[in-house]
């Protein structure tokens, strides 16, 4: 467990950050009757108003798009197909909009939506374009309202859920922090009506070493739990933004700096965008088996995978495709995305680029995944 000194220093980095994403679930936002809660959303706004007012720059990710179309629809929970998930995103999302631009705008701020899919944050081309469109919201003094396109977004290119998403967007944005608010106010040791302890501070992952947090389901109108709250914020530490994850009732607190909930200190550099979403979102669309000598290269080396290296491919890619990289005993070592297809490499295995370049043509000589494209797990 961490030291109240160091905590209140790591708080001070999102008392004074310029730049902060906050993420809110929808559990968060909604009634007991069902739907959206008018209460929960104008204390959430207070308080990130605030922050915006004194001249921070805020990005607000939020689910509730779902949530808040269930009534007009007729539908008493949240529907486990994705047609209907579609449906009700569609229908609730401009609802939501609606809640969160009036009242902004009690504070004289203006708010914008921008929907996103995993491949906007994964493409060069798409993620340098919302990049550009954010940074200029943010510019302009807007507070860009982001949720997954949850109406066109399929199970294959889903972020799963926003928590992961909003330490996506940190990233993408270049945030000095990340707030995550949950309903519970800190991560625990254990079920905190067991009498469990506080968890303050996280410096290194062995924090967590034997701390259950929960699944990464839950019932009712939400897709995440702790669990993923726990997940986006080490993967945001890890790669260099701090993140707190605390309850929605201390958003407030939280921006102010003050001792509540639990604080991932740093524990990495940033990383390019791609490399998080390779490492912690893609689906392998197959599996390439290394021998020794290309595991050592690729995992100890930092160098590319070649097809000398490689004695067995299976699954069914495209190149492009995410793929996992096997060691001889069947063990993940790394991923990374491929630069030919399931078809294109069976004949090239084991073989140098030099020879493949001569007999198949030039375009054979690159790397089967390049190194920039990789990331060991």
């Amino acid at each position: 467990m961490s030291l109240a000194p160091l905590t209140q220093e790591g708080r001070a980095v999102l008392r004074d950050a310029k730049r902060v994403v906050v993420k809110v679930g929808s559990s968060s936002l909604t009634s007991i009757q069902g739907g959206i809660s008018e209460e929960s959303v104008l204390a959430l706004v207070e308080a990130l108003a605030e922050r915006r007012n004194g001249g921070t720059e805020v990005i607000l990710v939020s689910s509730g798009a779902i949530a808040a179309g269930l009534a007009p629809l007729g539908l008493a929970r949240r529907p486990r197909d994705l047609a209907t998930q579609q449906a009700a995103a569609s229908v609730g999302q401009g609802r939501l909009m609606s809640r969160y631009t009036q009242a902004f705008s009690v504070h004289g701020i203006t708010v914008s939506q921008v929907l996103l899919t995993a491949e906007d944050l994964v493409r060069r081309t798409q993620h340098a374009n919302a990049f550009r469109a954010l940074d200029r919201l943010l510019n302009l003094g807007v507070v860009p309202i982001v949720n997954e396109n949850d109406t066109v977004a399929t199970h294959e290119i889903r972020f799963g859920d926003n928590d992961r998403l909003a330490a996506l967007v940190a990233h993408l944005v270049r945030a000095d922090a990340l707030l995550l608010l949950s309903d519970v106010d800190s991560v625990y040791d254990g079920p905190p009506k067991d009498g469990a302890r506080r968890i303050a501070e996280v410096r290194v992952p062995e924090d967590l070493a034997g701390v259950v947090v929960g699944s990464a389901g839950k019932a009712g109108v939400g897709t995440g739990g702790m669990a993923t709250k726990v997940q986006a914020a080490s993967i945001a530490a890890g790669s260099g933004i701090p993140a707190l994850v605390t309850s929605t009732a201390n958003a407030q607190a939280a921006l102010r700096g003050e001792d509540v909930g639990t604080w991932f200190s740093v524990q990495g550099d940033r990383k390019p965008i791609r490399l998080l979403w390779l490492a912690h979102l893609a689906t392998a669309r197959g599996e390439i088996v290394l021998d020794d000598g290309a595991v050592r290269a690729v995992t100890r080396n930092h160098r590319s995978l070649l097809p000398a290296g490689i004695t067995a491919v299976r699954g069914e890619f495209e190149a492009g495709d995410p793929v996992d990289l096997l060691d001889p005993a069947g063990t993940v070592v790394a991923r990374g995305l491929v630069n030919y297809s399931v078809e294109e490499l069976p004949r090239m295995l084991g073989r140098s680029t030099k020879e493949l370049a001569r007999e198949l043509g030039h375009e054979y000589e690159r790397e089967v995944v390049h190194v920039d494209d990789l990331v060991v797990l």
